[in-house]
């Protein structure tokens, strides 16, 4: 295929100097999208795209069978309120998951639509949260995947809208007092009441009464405090007490405070420290026997439970009640107090695979597990608010859609409470476990998922995040099914940085340890190619977001190791990423420019200035959302012209820029767009045929 030519970009000659540093950036010039020569590039660029995928062939079969797949729908765990349930279930039909109730009566319905609301599929439902009676409802939905949530009130009974919109309410808690009148949240400052560029930071925490203006909000917490910080906020179950963390941006730890407001007023809670400047991160449950339940990484990684009494919050009262395990990493607990002998089921993930233990809920004594599905993942672990002898909790694997299943107690049994709504015809896949060495020598895991009786090199696709402390586990996925079904390989790699293996698993792969990640990506490839998965003509590598870095690092420093790349969402310049988006809240994960030892690791790996003139790169997809408001666009628009103008091979450098769209939540009909874009353009480039 002859690739048609690049749209022109200009080269300016911008050099700064840091800290004594030269550090070039010719296109600057297109970090803003309003610029009308922006504006002429990305319109070329679309014109390029539209004109190399339509050569391509495979893409109506990708797109038919991931959207046959979706199809699935997909099922949430219920919530319980007074005598009310919720949950979010999507059908096969619908663009979005809809949030249903219960009625008393045993009525069902569904209580927010976001197409009834918005037609157009560009609206979500970001958040939800009912009151402790299950009277109001607080939701948040953002438009075009901007996610600047709005949030309003309902009146469930009625399904009748009472308040909003509440601006300014990105990423907020609600947290509610008994009787549904006030409700404590999290909001942005307004735009006139802090400096130029930081309207995304400046968060305080409020209590809103319901009926009044919100400038009748009365600030609780947050002011003077660091302006990336996020806050959470909790209310007990009784209404007792109130818990208040802060951390700064992404940082992996927080501070705690806690508020017994039985002797003090809801409007000027007395916060006692539990937790402050404490490199760790801990959380706080409120149990119906009085306890305090502490959630902890403090002097444990993976994560242990301790218990305390709420008026000896402080770490010195602290009793280890689940300690740390030394393989597996806590993940989540759930207490079911209504038996003769109340337990405490404990959730772990081992090398990313899910389990549930029992314990005793003195004691801490391991009494048996909670059978499972399979071998997968568990969702949150949910019991209702007054306790009971049931648990609820989320399960999938890489061929099973999304279900519930429902743990008694009583007799120690696990059933199906709700299975995704869609039946589907899911293919046959082997799952592998594999295990390989990093250049350092560190034992990586690594599931290979491929069709059975197919042998031999074939086209491999290895994804990878790797920071942040997210674990890569495994899960339904249309995508891959879809590759694996046409004979490729998928592989999934549990890098440095993630949180498979605990906290310390994630800082090895964060700040001055961020190179072990890629590391660990090119140790994989490798590994790949040695056991004759696939070869180095064959294998792309994909990812997005902190992953859209991992993969734009890895492109550069071996690109004789991959024959393509879908690079998505992505952070890629690694000297000016805090000025844009959410990025000064991740200078906590990846350093700050403005030290000189932080700007060097930067520097060092920063895929848009490690382009190098006259080097043959993979074949290339940027896909970014022009609606993006976490990581700007611009970092795709200037590693693609970079790329473009450097290229010394024949392989395509392309950039698919969706507008009306952003980093998360979106309607499934998007989604299989860009899927099949994706599979069908790295099916060309490994050779994969259909």
């Amino acid at each position: 295929m002859t690739l048609q030519p690049y749209p022109p970009a200009s080269r300016d000659d911008l050099v700064e100097e840091l800290h004594g540093t030269p550090v070039s950036d010719p296109y600057r010039w297109l970090e803003d999208p309003d610029d009308p020569a922006t504006k002429d590039w990305l319109t070329a660029q679309e014109k390029l795209l539209s004109a190399e995928m339509g050569a391509l062939p495979g893409r109506d079969g990708f797109k038919s069978r991931i959207t046959e797949l979706l199809r699935s729908g997909s099922i949430g765990a219920p919530v319980w309120r007074g005598e009310r349930q919720f949950f979010m279930r999507r059908t096969p039909e619908q663009e979005h998951a809809v949030l249903y109730t219960v009625d008393p009566d045993g009525t069902e319905r569904a209580l927010l639509d976001p197409m009834t609301l918005d037609p157009t599929g560009l609206t979500t439902l970001d958040a939800w949260q009912p009151d402790k009676e299950g009277r109001l409802l607080a939701y948040q939905v953002s438009v075009g995947g901007d996610e600047e949530s709005s949030l309003y009130l309902m009146d469930i009974a009625f399904g009748d809208r009472i308040e909003g919109p509440i601006d300014r309410c990105r990423y907020s808690p609600v947290a509610w007092l008994p009787g549904g009148e006030s409700f404590y949240y999290v909001r942005r400052l307004p735009s006139t009441e802090v400096p130029d560029g930081e309207e995304q930071f400046h968060r305080r925490v409020y209590l809103h009464r319901v009926g009044t203006s919100t400038e009748e909000d009365v600030l609780i917490f947050g002011d003077g405090l660091e302006k990336t910080n996020y806050y959470g906020v909790g209310v007990s179950r009784d209404g007792r007490w109130l818990q208040i963390s802060a951390s700064r941006g992404t940082a992996p730890r927080n501070d705690l405070w806690l508020a017994d407001l039985s002797a003090s007023a809801a409007s000027s809670p007395d916060l006692v420290v539990v937790q402050e400047g404490v490199d760790a991160q801990s959380g706080l449950q409120f149990g119906r026997d009085g306890r305090l339940y502490v959630f902890t990484d403090r002097d444990a990684p993976r994560a242990r439970i301790c218990v305390t009494d709420p008026s000896t919050p402080q770490f010195e009262n602290w009793r280890d009640l689940i300690p740390q395990d030394p393989e597996a990493v806590l993940s989540d607990f759930a207490i079911l107090d209504d038996l003769d002998r109340p337990v405490m089921l404990i959730g772990w993930t081992r090398h990313a695979i899910s389990e549930i233990s029992v314990h005793d809920l003195v004691t801490g004594e391991r009494l048996g597990e909670v059978p499972t599905p399979g071998v997968g993942t568990i969702g949150g672990i949910s019991e209702r608010p007054e306790g009971g002898h049931e648990a609820w909790f989320g399960y999938t694997d890489n061929t099973t859609p999304p279900s519930i299943q429902r743990y008694d107690a009583r007799t120690g049994e696990t059933s199906l409470w709700a299975a995704s709504p869609g039946a589907v015809e899911v293919p046959a896949v082997n799952t592998e476990r594999m295990t390989y060495r990093s250049a350092d020598g560190t034992e990586i895991h690594m599931l290979v998922i491929s069709k059975p009786g197919v042998e031999g090199p074939r086209p491999t696709v290895l994804y990878g995040y790797g920071g942040f402390g997210l674990s890569m586990t495994p899960g339904y996925s249309a995508s891959i099914l879809s590759w694996v079904e046409q004979g490729g390989t998928y592989a999934i790699a549990q890098l440095r940085g993630g949180g498979e293996e605990g906290e310390e698993w994630h800082r090895a792969g964060m700040l001055a340890n961020k190179q072990n990640v890629f590391d660990d990506l090119h140790a994989a490839a490798e590994h790949l190619i040695a056991t004759r998965v696939t070869t180095a003509s064959r294998l792309a590598i994909s990812g997005g977001s902190n992953g859209g870095l991992l993969v734009g690092a890895a492109l550069t420093q071996r690109p004789e190791l991959y024959a393509a790349v879908v690079c998505s969402a992505p952070l890629l310049d690694m000297i000016r990423y805090e000025l844009f988006g959410l990025g000064a809240t991740w200078n906590v994960e990846y350093g700050t420019v403005e030290k000189p030892d932080e700007f060097a690791w930067l520097h060092a790996y920063s895929p848009y200035h490690n382009v190098r003139e006259g080097v043959s790169y993979p074949a290339t997809l940027f896909t970014v959302f022009q609606s993006d408001t976490r990581v700007h666009p611009l970092h795709a628009w200037k590693m693609c012209a970079a790329l473009q103008y450097a290229q010394a091979s024949d392989r395509p450098i392309l950039l698919r820029n969706e507008v009306e769209a952003g980093h998360g939540a979106r309607a499934v009909s998007k989604t299989i767009e860009l899927a099949a874009d994706q599979l069908t353009f790295l099916a060309y480039h490994t050779g994969l045929t259909q």
